[in-house]
């Protein structure tokens, strides 16, 4: 029997998280995705089934906007599959308004940081079990638009924003998951785990789902043949399946060239890395995660 390989995607019902689950799907990975609304992924489901009768495909439920559910969730898959092959943490949202989780922090930062910051921890031994895991985080170079960066205070700052002023935060976001993404590299050093973060470039399909124009701004730009997701979608699956970046670890690559690309200060600064490392360990030992 053929030991497939197996693949985590968080946020795969739309966006470039269901466009690389199509595709690996196509190439034979079997798909473990998570999901908000259970509609969402039954229409994926068919979606992946008619481009990939063969693939496997297995949902787990929940909203990452809460870290109650992220611990269930990823207790769930590592119970169900002690062997990961490859972690793509997708899942993210850019909020036009301001919200607070159940936890009490601010939600974009912890849909877009402490989700995967989380769930890689918890998925961590089923990777071990690999022999030759990856994981991925999906950045972006709106990171270049971060503001000034603080910690540990931005990553509990609830203090109200407007749409306009979201785009730091979004961007603050992005950075720490470069940030996160070589921290955890260094320390995952000699595991058989290599992570890498990804600019996905500008894609259609993340647009903000909040804007009431979304729809039509969206419908323009494709056919105005701009935002492409497919190339989003081949710089991650290249990240996940090329031999190319097997042994690569820490790096933040490029969509389109697949070449690396050195972060905004102080993204690439190894002291404010395991800075940010420390700070969120404390924060969530605090909120009784950890």
């Amino acid at each position: 029997m053929v030991n497939k390989e197996n693949v985590v995607i968080t946020g795969a019902t739309s966006g470039l998280g269901q466009l690389v689950a199509l595709e690996l799907g196509k190439r034979g990975f079997d798909l473990i995705l998570t999901a908000r609304s259970k509609e969402r992924a039954e229409i994926t489901r068919e979606q992946i089934k008619e481009q990939a009768p063969s693939a496997n495909v297995d949902f787990f439920y929940g909203d990452f906007s809460s870290i109650k559910d992220v611990l269930r969730v990823g207790s769930e898959i590592a119970a169900e599959y002690p062997k990961i092959d490859v972690l793509l943490n997708n899942v993210g949202i850019h909020a036009f308004k301001p919200r607070i989780t159940p936890e009490g922090l601010p939600e974009m930062i912890s849909v877009n940081y402490f989700a995967p910051w989380i769930l890689t921890q918890i998925l961590k031994p089923s990777l071990q079990n690999s022999s030759h895991a990856r994981v991925v985080n999906v950045a972006s170079e709106a990171s270049r638009r971060h503001g000034i960066l603080k910690l540990p205070e931005d990553l509990t700052d609830t203090t109200p924003f407007t749409a306009r002023g979201s785009s730091p935060v979004y961007g603050k976001t992005k950075l720490l998951n470069i940030m996160f993404s070589a921290e955890l590299a260094r320390r995952w050093s000699g595991t058989g785990i290599s992570v890498n973060a990804l600019n996905p470039g500008f894609n259609v399909t993340g647009l903000g789902r909040e804007l009431w124009f979304a729809p039509v701004l969206e419908r323009l730009l494709k056919a105005l043949h701009l935002g492409d997701p497919r190339r989003g979608t081949d710089i991650i699956t290249r990240l996940i399946a090329d031999p190319e970046y097997l042994n690569k670890t820490g790096g933040y690559f490029n969509v389109g060239t697949g070449q690396s690309i050195e972060p905004v200060s102080p993204g690439g600064d190894a002291a404010m890395q395991h800075r940010l490392w420390e700070s969120t360990e404390k924060i969530l030992r605090e909120k009784g995660v950890l």
